[in-house]
């Protein structure tokens, strides 16, 4: 079995410090309500269908007809044609209009992660579907993107170009500038990624009648993870944008992980057993280190440690990787599990893992929701595009560059489009937020926050909770 122990990043050291875990949080002897009263908790699934919905105002391509986020229109129709790949779709990584392969990977897992670890809870919530539909798009993008054996198209757009326009992507016309990773110039991380996401959205689909894609996204996972290991390089010398700096193990152990866990093949065990080691106090787009190791901890049941931050980007992932291993000792049969001095229960971390999601659902001392059109107090001015400048269907002409930054970036209106689900960076370290278009660190929302809210939200999911009101989507986008 794989020894490894796990370091979580938490949004503050409460846990270690054995702060705000009193005997009055284990929901031990109050059954599963996480020690928080279901009266006053915050509709959970609400707050997961909206957390879904925001994907589809991140779609890049042309759009189904059944596209709920109606504001958005095609875009980025020609994406690959200098090079003659067909590389549209996938999803706007942020408020910009640039596809970025390796954070758009990520997000593809943890979204298959959700769906793997609380396919249950989310199927109750009524949005099984709309998550598969979330996690088929990143990952046809990904699979389009894999052209050949040493071949992985990693961005579409010139992203220095993108940051001076303020324009919606439907009036996009800077350079749609194609970078890749080969033999000759590799990028483990963005290629290990990539496998990663592909054999973790297998685990989602196969066991659909129709066993093509399932078919493909294996195959092109391991080819993925072939070109990965055996071409080693790291993708800070060869990208513009997302660079790594933990280096490209982290993303083999990960992209192992998976392709063990969907196909049982020993030799993705043995890498993992050869080439274990390294640690980090975070889980990000750029460090997996903690959810390799979780997923080996899966396998092995050893113990993971606890360690400390600050942001709602690490937040989330940090909290579904709680929730996930609060599961696992539980299924396991262990009670407890040693942090320091101080031991937690899986009661216990279940309860601190849920008080991040009432943090970001308005439980903080702004009493704000950090989402995006959740609750009757959020963010208006989020640091996002195509929400900032009216619809394309309201307003028809071409917006240009520069008239997005006079008209619509500066102006202390709220956004003419709200994008519901969006996560934003958040507060800062005073738990104080302005509600700034302008201050993208903390009013830009990113497929990576929301993807790893959403396995959180839904394993904060009560009982009780699942038959609670959700708002009607479609209704919400237009009323706003």
């Amino acid at each position: 079995m794989v020894s490894m122990a796990v370091k979580v990043w938490v949004l503050m050291a409460l846990m270690c410090a054995g702060l705000g875990l009193g005997a009055d949080d284990d929901d031990a002897a109050g059954g599963d309500s996480g020690g928080i009263s279901r009266l006053s908790a915050p509709n959970y699934s609400d707050a997961l269908a909206k957390a879904i919905t925001f994907f589809e105002g991140q779609r890049s391509g042309r759009l189904p007809a059944n596209q709920r986020v109606t504001w958005r229109g095609d875009s980025a129709l020609t994406d690959g044609q200098p090079e003659n790949v067909n590389l549209t779709g996938g999803y706007y990584d942020a408020g910009d209009n640039v596809k970025f392969g390796f954070p758009m990977a990520f997000s593809v897992t943890l979204l298959s992660l959700s769906a793997v670890e609380y396919r249950d809870q989310v199927s109750a919530a009524g949005q099984l579907s709309y998550l598969r539909s979330a996690i088929q798009w990143g990952a046809d993008f990904l699979v389009r993107a894999h052209t050949t054996p040493t071949t992985l198209y990693t961005q579409v757009g010139d992203g220095n170009a993108d940051h001076q326009c303020w324009e919606r992507p439907e009036d996009m016309d800077t350079p749609r500038t194609l970078y890749k990773i080969t033999q000759s110039s590799p990028g483990s991380e963005a290629a290990g990624e990539a496998a990663a996401a592909l054999a973790a959205a297998y685990l989602v689909f196969r066991n659909d009648t129709d066993k093509t894609f399932a078919t493909q996204l294996l195959a092109k996972s391991r080819s993925l993870f072939d070109f990965a290991n055996n071409y080693k390089g790291s993708f800070q010398s060869s990208c513009p944008f997302y660079c790594s700096y933990s280096g490209y193990q982290d993303e083999l152990q990960w992209a192992s992980a998976w392709l063990y866990r969907a196909t049982r093949d020993q030799k993705y065990l043995d890498f993992l057993q050869n080439n274990q080691g390294g640690s980090s106090n975070e889980f990000s787009w750029d460090n997996k280190y903690p959810g390799a190791q979780l997923l080996a901890t899966q396998a092995s049941h050893h113990p993971i440690r606890i360690v400390s931050s600050i942001n709602l980007q690490y937040a989330t992932t940090a909290t579904l990787v709680l929730f996930v291993y609060s599961k696992t000792l539980s299924s396991s049969g262990d009670k407890v599990v040693q942090c320091s001095a101080e031991s937690f229960s899986p009661a216990q971390i279940r309860s601190f893992a849920t008080k991040q999601v009432d943090y970001i659902l308005g439980v903080n001392p702004m009493g704000m929701s950090y989402m995006t059109g959740f609750s009757s107090k959020y963010p208006k001015r989020i640091h996002h595009r195509g929400s900032s400048i009216p619809s394309i269907k309201v307003l028809p002409r071409k917006v240009t560059c520069n008239e997005g930054f006079s008209s619509w970036f500066t102006t202390s209106d709220p956004n003419p489009n709200v994008h519901v689900g969006a996560i934003v960076g958040g507060p800062d370290g005073k738990d104080q937020f302005p509600d700034n278009r302008g201050d993208s660190t903390h009013s830009e929302p990113a497929t990576y926050i929301n993807a790893a809210f959403v396995g959180a939200c839904a394993a904060a999911l009560g009982r009780n909770q699942l038959q609670e009101p959700v708002d009607d989507i479609a209704s919400v986008i237009s009323s706003n």
